[in-house]
Protein backbone atom coordinates (compact mmCIF):
# COMPACT_ATOMS: atom_id res chain seq x y z
CA UNK A 1 0.00 0.00 0.00
CA UNK A 2 1.48 3.26 -1.20
CA UNK A 3 2.76 5.74 1.81
CA UNK A 4 0.37 9.04 2.08
CA UNK A 5 2.37 12.15 1.17
CA UNK A 6 3.70 14.24 3.82
CA UNK A 7 1.59 17.31 4.53
CA UNK A 8 4.35 19.75 5.12
CA UNK A 9 5.43 19.37 1.73
CA UNK A 10 3.07 22.15 0.28
CA UNK A 11 3.71 20.87 -3.51
CA UNK A 12 3.21 17.70 -4.84
CA UNK A 13 5.08 16.27 -7.52
CA UNK A 14 2.56 16.80 -10.26
CA UNK A 15 2.76 20.35 -9.62
CA UNK A 16 6.41 21.20 -9.80
CA UNK A 17 6.56 18.77 -13.18
CA UNK A 18 3.43 20.81 -14.41
CA UNK A 19 2.09 21.01 -17.65
CA UNK A 20 0.13 18.58 -19.92
CA UNK A 21 1.05 17.50 -23.42
CA UNK A 22 0.21 14.95 -26.24
CA UNK A 23 -2.00 12.07 -25.28
CA UNK A 24 -0.43 8.70 -24.74
CA UNK A 25 -1.11 6.28 -27.14
CA UNK A 26 -2.62 3.25 -25.42
CA UNK A 27 -0.25 0.08 -24.72
CA UNK A 28 -1.22 -2.57 -26.81
CA UNK A 29 -2.01 -6.17 -26.06
CA UNK A 30 0.42 -9.17 -26.41
CA UNK A 31 -0.43 -10.61 -30.14
CA UNK A 32 -0.10 -14.12 -27.99
CA UNK A 33 0.56 -15.68 -25.01
CA UNK A 34 4.54 -15.81 -23.96
CA UNK A 35 6.85 -18.96 -23.49
CA UNK A 36 7.30 -20.16 -20.15
CA UNK A 37 10.48 -19.13 -19.38
CA UNK A 38 9.99 -15.62 -19.84
CA UNK A 39 8.67 -13.31 -18.04
CA UNK A 40 5.18 -12.04 -18.46
CA UNK A 41 4.65 -8.83 -20.51
CA UNK A 42 3.47 -5.85 -17.51
CA UNK A 43 0.76 -3.43 -18.72
CA UNK A 44 0.71 -0.04 -17.77
CA UNK A 45 -2.42 1.26 -15.97
CA UNK A 46 -4.74 3.81 -17.38
CA UNK A 47 -3.11 6.76 -17.47
CA UNK A 48 -5.02 9.91 -17.34
CA UNK A 49 -5.02 11.75 -20.85
CA UNK A 50 -2.59 14.69 -21.46
CA UNK A 51 0.34 13.07 -20.36
CA UNK A 52 3.27 12.26 -22.66
CA UNK A 53 4.14 8.59 -22.61
CA UNK A 54 6.72 6.96 -24.24
CA UNK A 55 7.65 3.17 -23.54
CA UNK A 56 11.31 2.83 -23.31
CA UNK A 57 14.01 0.53 -23.37
CA UNK A 58 15.12 -0.25 -19.72
CA UNK A 59 19.22 0.19 -21.16
CA UNK A 60 18.05 3.56 -22.16
CA UNK A 61 17.75 4.83 -18.78
CA UNK A 62 20.58 5.46 -16.16
CA UNK A 63 19.88 6.20 -12.46
CA UNK A 64 19.80 10.27 -11.30
CA UNK A 65 23.21 10.64 -9.71
CA UNK A 66 21.30 13.12 -7.61
CA UNK A 67 18.94 10.55 -6.07
CA UNK A 68 19.04 11.36 -2.06
CA UNK A 69 18.00 8.05 -1.22
CA UNK A 70 21.48 6.19 -0.75
CA UNK A 71 19.51 2.57 0.62
CA UNK A 72 17.00 0.81 -1.53
CA UNK A 73 15.47 -2.27 0.32
CA UNK A 74 15.64 -5.56 -1.79
CA UNK A 75 12.37 -6.86 0.14
CA UNK A 76 10.59 -3.89 -0.79
CA UNK A 77 11.52 -3.70 -4.33
CA UNK A 78 10.59 -7.55 -4.28
CA UNK A 79 7.32 -6.51 -2.91
CA UNK A 80 6.84 -4.03 -5.52
CA UNK A 81 7.78 -6.30 -8.39
CA UNK A 82 5.24 -8.80 -7.44
CA UNK A 83 2.37 -5.92 -7.15
CA UNK A 84 3.63 -5.03 -10.68
CA UNK A 85 3.32 -8.16 -11.83
CA UNK A 86 0.10 -8.82 -10.38
CA UNK A 87 -1.57 -5.30 -10.97
CA UNK A 88 0.26 -3.71 -13.67
CA UNK A 89 2.25 -0.47 -13.87
CA UNK A 90 -0.14 2.30 -11.91
CA UNK A 91 2.29 5.33 -12.16
CA UNK A 92 5.11 5.95 -15.06
CA UNK A 93 8.23 6.72 -14.01
CA UNK A 94 9.95 10.28 -14.93
CA UNK A 95 12.54 11.07 -16.78
CA UNK A 96 14.41 13.33 -19.03
CA UNK A 97 16.61 13.48 -22.23
CA UNK A 98 20.27 13.16 -21.86
CA UNK A 99 23.48 13.05 -24.05
CA UNK A 100 23.10 8.84 -24.11
CA UNK A 101 19.63 8.28 -23.56
CA UNK A 102 17.19 9.15 -20.43
CA UNK A 103 17.82 10.01 -17.01
CA UNK A 104 15.73 8.77 -13.70
CA UNK A 105 13.88 11.73 -11.95
CA UNK A 106 11.30 10.19 -10.43
CA UNK A 107 10.41 6.17 -9.93
CA UNK A 108 13.68 4.38 -9.36
CA UNK A 109 12.02 1.36 -6.97
CA UNK A 110 9.77 1.18 -10.21
CA UNK A 111 12.16 1.12 -12.24
CA UNK A 112 14.91 -1.34 -10.45
CA UNK A 113 11.75 -3.53 -9.75
CA UNK A 114 10.93 -3.84 -13.65
CA UNK A 115 14.25 -5.27 -13.77
CA UNK A 116 13.69 -7.76 -11.27
CA UNK A 117 10.90 -9.08 -13.47
CA UNK A 118 12.94 -9.05 -16.61
CA UNK A 119 11.08 -6.65 -18.46
CA UNK A 120 13.03 -4.98 -21.20
CA UNK A 121 10.72 -1.79 -21.01
CA UNK A 122 8.87 0.63 -19.26
CA UNK A 123 6.23 3.35 -19.81
CA UNK A 124 8.06 6.77 -18.84
CA UNK A 125 6.79 10.23 -18.96
CA UNK A 126 9.46 12.22 -20.49
CA UNK A 127 10.17 16.26 -19.18
CA UNK A 128 12.55 18.92 -19.82
CA UNK A 129 14.30 19.46 -16.62
CA UNK A 130 17.34 21.18 -15.86
CA UNK A 131 19.82 19.50 -13.15
CA UNK A 132 18.69 21.49 -10.28
CA UNK A 133 14.99 21.04 -10.96
CA UNK A 134 15.71 17.12 -11.48
CA UNK A 135 17.29 17.10 -7.98
CA UNK A 136 14.67 19.27 -6.54
CA UNK A 137 11.77 16.58 -8.23
CA UNK A 138 13.27 13.64 -6.95
CA UNK A 139 13.87 14.99 -3.69
CA UNK A 140 10.15 16.01 -3.69
CA UNK A 141 9.24 12.34 -4.57
CA UNK A 142 11.02 10.67 -2.00
CA UNK A 143 9.97 13.40 0.93
CA UNK A 144 6.46 12.74 -0.54
CA UNK A 145 6.88 9.02 0.13
CA UNK A 146 7.38 9.83 4.20
CA UNK A 147 10.18 7.12 4.62
CA UNK A 148 13.08 8.61 3.19
CA UNK A 149 15.61 8.83 6.46
CA UNK A 150 16.85 11.47 8.12
CA UNK A 151 20.32 11.46 6.79
CA UNK A 152 19.24 10.96 3.10
CA UNK A 153 16.95 13.57 3.87
CA UNK A 154 20.06 16.08 4.77
CA UNK A 155 22.14 15.13 2.33
CA UNK A 156 19.35 15.78 -0.49
CA UNK A 157 19.01 19.43 1.21
CA UNK A 158 22.68 19.85 1.39
CA UNK A 159 23.44 18.37 -2.12
CA UNK A 160 20.55 21.24 -3.46
CA UNK A 161 22.46 24.03 -1.76
CA UNK A 162 26.27 23.35 -2.42
CA UNK A 163 25.62 22.00 -6.07
CA UNK A 164 23.27 24.91 -7.18
CA UNK A 165 24.69 27.52 -4.72
CA UNK A 166 21.15 27.81 -3.14
CA UNK A 167 20.47 29.01 0.56
CA UNK A 168 18.38 27.35 3.07
CA UNK A 169 15.78 30.21 2.00
CA UNK A 170 15.76 29.37 -1.60
CA UNK A 171 15.55 25.14 -0.48
CA UNK A 172 12.76 25.69 1.51
CA UNK A 173 11.14 27.96 -1.12
CA UNK A 174 11.88 25.37 -3.43
CA UNK A 175 10.40 22.32 -1.71
CA UNK A 176 7.48 24.08 0.01
CA UNK A 177 8.92 23.56 3.83
CA UNK A 178 9.53 26.25 6.76
CA UNK A 179 13.39 27.11 6.54
CA UNK A 180 13.42 25.96 10.21
CA UNK A 181 13.04 22.72 8.94
CA UNK A 182 15.94 22.72 6.07
CA UNK A 183 18.36 24.38 8.63
CA UNK A 184 17.50 21.63 11.29
CA UNK A 185 17.57 18.95 9.18
CA UNK A 186 21.09 19.86 7.54
CA UNK A 187 22.05 20.39 11.38
CA UNK A 188 22.30 16.27 11.40
CA UNK A 189 25.31 16.00 9.15
CA UNK A 190 27.20 17.30 12.25
CA UNK A 191 26.79 13.99 13.75
CA UNK A 192 29.60 11.91 13.83
CA UNK A 193 29.19 8.71 11.33
CA UNK A 194 27.97 5.87 13.83
CA UNK A 195 25.16 8.51 14.99
CA UNK A 196 24.12 8.86 11.89
CA UNK A 197 24.20 5.11 11.21
CA UNK A 198 21.86 4.75 13.85
CA UNK A 199 19.60 7.60 12.22
CA UNK A 200 19.70 5.14 8.80
CA UNK A 201 18.62 2.27 10.58
CA UNK A 202 15.76 3.76 12.59
CA UNK A 203 17.43 3.01 15.74
CA UNK A 204 17.30 6.94 16.54
CA UNK A 205 14.72 9.78 15.32
CA UNK A 206 15.52 13.67 14.32
CA UNK A 207 14.32 14.65 17.14
CA UNK A 208 16.70 11.98 19.46
CA UNK A 209 19.43 13.16 17.03
CA UNK A 210 18.62 17.25 17.65
CA UNK A 211 19.11 16.47 21.70
CA UNK A 212 22.40 14.92 21.34
CA UNK A 213 23.35 17.95 19.12
CA UNK A 214 23.37 19.94 22.59
CA UNK A 215 26.20 17.88 23.99
CA UNK A 216 29.30 19.25 22.32
CA UNK A 217 31.41 16.30 22.96
CA UNK A 218 31.17 13.54 20.56
CA UNK A 219 32.02 10.37 23.35
CA UNK A 220 28.94 12.26 25.76
CA UNK A 221 26.85 12.15 22.47
CA UNK A 222 27.61 8.53 21.90
CA UNK A 223 26.90 7.80 25.93
CA UNK A 224 23.65 8.85 25.88
CA UNK A 225 22.77 7.50 21.94
CA UNK A 226 23.49 4.02 23.17
CA UNK A 227 21.31 4.49 26.58
CA UNK A 228 18.19 5.87 24.31
CA UNK A 229 18.80 2.95 22.07
CA UNK A 230 19.40 0.08 25.02
CA UNK A 231 16.43 1.74 26.71
CA UNK A 232 14.26 3.07 24.45
CA UNK A 233 14.03 6.54 25.63
CA UNK A 234 11.69 8.98 24.23
CA UNK A 235 12.63 12.41 22.86
CA UNK A 236 11.77 14.30 25.88
CA UNK A 237 13.41 11.33 28.29
CA UNK A 238 16.29 11.97 25.89
CA UNK A 239 16.63 15.78 26.59
CA UNK A 240 16.51 15.11 30.32
CA UNK A 241 19.16 12.91 30.15
CA UNK A 242 21.45 15.43 27.97
CA UNK A 243 20.61 18.29 30.42
CA UNK A 244 21.46 15.77 33.05
CA UNK A 245 25.05 14.93 31.63
CA UNK A 246 25.48 18.56 30.68
CA UNK A 247 25.51 19.77 34.66
CA UNK A 248 27.18 16.80 35.80
CA UNK A 249 30.32 18.06 33.16
CA UNK A 250 29.56 21.62 34.19
CA UNK A 251 30.26 20.69 37.86
CA UNK A 252 33.31 18.17 36.86
CA UNK A 253 34.66 21.30 34.77
CA UNK A 254 34.09 23.43 37.81
CA UNK A 255 36.03 21.23 39.97
CA UNK A 256 38.81 20.69 38.02
CA UNK A 257 39.50 24.50 37.71
CA UNK A 258 39.39 24.71 41.47
CA UNK A 259 41.55 22.12 41.86
CA UNK A 260 44.20 23.66 38.85
CA UNK A 261 43.59 27.06 41.04
CA UNK A 262 44.50 25.75 44.29
CA UNK A 263 47.40 23.96 42.39
CA UNK A 264 49.13 26.76 40.93
CA UNK A 265 48.40 28.91 44.32
CA UNK A 266 50.73 26.61 46.37
CA UNK A 267 53.60 26.56 43.49
CA UNK A 268 53.51 29.88 43.58
CA UNK A 269 53.17 30.39 47.35
CA UNK A 270 56.36 27.72 47.43
CA UNK A 271 58.50 29.76 45.00
CA UNK A 272 57.78 33.44 46.47
CA UNK A 273 58.26 32.12 50.30
CA UNK A 274 55.44 33.70 50.98
CA UNK A 275 51.27 32.76 50.70
CA UNK A 276 49.75 33.82 47.53
CA UNK A 277 46.05 34.65 46.59
CA UNK A 278 45.23 33.30 43.11
CA UNK A 279 41.50 34.06 42.44
CA UNK A 280 39.48 33.07 38.48
CA UNK A 281 36.49 34.24 37.54
CA UNK A 282 35.33 33.06 34.32
CA UNK A 283 38.16 33.13 32.23
CA UNK A 284 39.91 36.32 33.54
CA UNK A 285 41.35 36.79 37.11
CA UNK A 286 43.56 37.64 39.14
CA UNK A 287 46.80 36.67 41.40
CA UNK A 288 47.73 38.86 44.21
CA UNK A 289 51.11 38.64 46.44
CA UNK A 290 51.40 40.47 49.83
CA UNK A 291 54.29 42.30 51.47
CA UNK A 292 55.20 43.77 54.74
CA UNK A 293 58.26 45.89 53.83
CA UNK A 294 60.17 47.83 51.39
CA UNK A 295 62.79 44.59 51.86
CA UNK A 296 60.55 41.88 51.24
CA UNK A 297 59.01 43.76 47.64
CA UNK A 298 62.81 44.02 46.53
CA UNK A 299 63.12 40.26 47.20
CA UNK A 300 59.74 39.55 45.81
CA UNK A 301 60.83 41.50 42.69
CA UNK A 302 64.10 40.10 42.77
CA UNK A 303 62.53 36.13 42.12
CA UNK A 304 60.46 37.20 38.86
CA UNK A 305 64.05 38.70 37.89
CA UNK A 306 63.32 42.60 38.69
CA UNK A 307 65.93 44.32 40.29
CA UNK A 308 65.27 48.21 41.84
Amino acid sequence: MATPPKKSLGRGLGSLIGGGVKPAQPVAAPAAAPAASAPAPVAAAPIAPGLLLQELPLTSIVPNPRQPRRDFDDAQVKELADSIRSEGLMQPIVVRKVKDGYELIAGERRFRAFKLIGQKTITARIIDASDASSAVLALVENLQRADLNPIDEALGFASLMRDFNLTQDAVAERLGKPRATIANSVRLLALDNDLQAFLRKGQLSAGHAKALLALEDAAHRMLVARLVIEKGLSVRATEAEVKKLGATKKVQRKQTVQAVVADVQKRLASHFATPVSVVRKGTKGSISIPFGSDDELARLLEKIGIRL
